[in-house]
């Protein structure tokens, strides 16, 4: 299926999440409110939609495929749509690829626009993926932008997936919830970078077991909340074997934001090594200062502040 109709919202959010410029190389399917606006499926990556009629897709991977890249927006251009849509990843054993996933979300009044996304990826042995995704909320009139990311994870032995996500600012609400289980060897490295101001508010839920012989995680949240935003940071990371485990979360405050960290390990095996790192503060004022000195305004030096801090 070729590239349909796509609006100028659309085109606009689809450039800001997944780099969008009139198409996309490799395989692909857009998701634009609720429907499918284009799909290509290529040799070694095929997607399909999900038997029974339930929304989302079933993308499978061939085993040995290397460095290719799967495209797997969605974006909701109205106000009064819930768009949900299930997506399951099954990637073969000994398999590199690029996922990106994107979401946006727009309002045009005081309804709520809304997508709920439920990824599943099942890793085989010896595989690796870079999963990213960056969401954003577009518009005005009132109306609620929700984005609400659910991601299931399950790595055989020796895979290896890294995933890097972004808030990048206009969504009222997002509850992101990833679980991931690992076997021997394998590893799962997460980068999430979150952006809120006005009255908006994220959730993050964290829950790692680390089942296999020298199975490892490292989770890093780096956030900036403005106004009187308010995010929570939550982990749970469980040691059944020999293994590594890392989380942090790393915040700045500004206003009258209020962000909770609440890290939780459980070391079920005496080999276990597991650590968790939080700092919230507001930006030093020395770095203001020194960033003022050399011409910057109060508000331009903030901005180069935070957008060091997220990148």
């Amino acid at each position: 299926m070729k590239i349909q109709e796509v609006n100028p919202v659309a085109q606009d959010l689809l450039h800001a999440v997944a780099g969008y410029e009139g198409g996309f190389e490799g395989a692909y399917n857009i998701r634009q409110d609720s429907g499918c606006a284009g799909r290509r499926s290529t040799e070694h990556i095929r997607i399909e939609s999900k038997p029974g009629g339930k929304p989302g897709l079933e993308i499978h991977v061939a085993p040995g495929t290397r460095d290719e890249k799967v495209f797997i927006p969605a974006v909701v251009t109205q106000s009064n749509l819930n768009d949900v849509a299930y997506n399951d990843f099954y990637i073969g054993a000994g398999a590199r690829v690029t996922i990106v996933a994107g979401c946006g979300v727009h309002t045009t009044d005081s309804g709520e626009s809304r997508h709920d996304g439920i990824h599943r990826f099942y890793l085989a042995s010896g595989s690796e993926v870079l999963y990213e995704e960056k969401h954003l909320g577009t518009g005005g009139g009132g109306g609620l932008r929700r984005i609400n990311p659910v991601t299931e994870c399950f790595l055989e032995e020796d895979a290896f997936l890294t995933m890097e996500t972004s808030q990048l600012g206009g969504v009222s609400y997002s509850d992101r919830k990833t679980t991931a289980n690992l076997k021997a060897r394998a590893k799962l490295i997460v980068r999430e970078r979150l952006l809120t101001g006005g009255h908006e508010e994220a959730r993050t839920f964290f829950s790692v077991v680390l089942e296999g012989e020298d199975s490892g995680c490292d989770l890093v949240s780096r956030s900036v909340a403005k106004g009187s935003s308010r995010q929570s940071f939550i982990s749970r990371i469980v040691g059944e074997a020999r293994c590594h485990g890392h989380s942090a979360c790393d915040a700045i405050l500004a206003d009258e934001a209020v962000v909770t960290a609440a890290p939780q390990l459980d070391a079920l095996s005496p080999d276990a090594a597991l650590i968790h790192e939080a700092a919230i503060g507001k930006i030093a004022g020395e770095q203001i200062l020194k960033l003022r000195t050399l011409g910057l305004s109060y508000e331009e030096a903030e901005a180069k502040i935070v957008a060091g801090f997220l990148k």
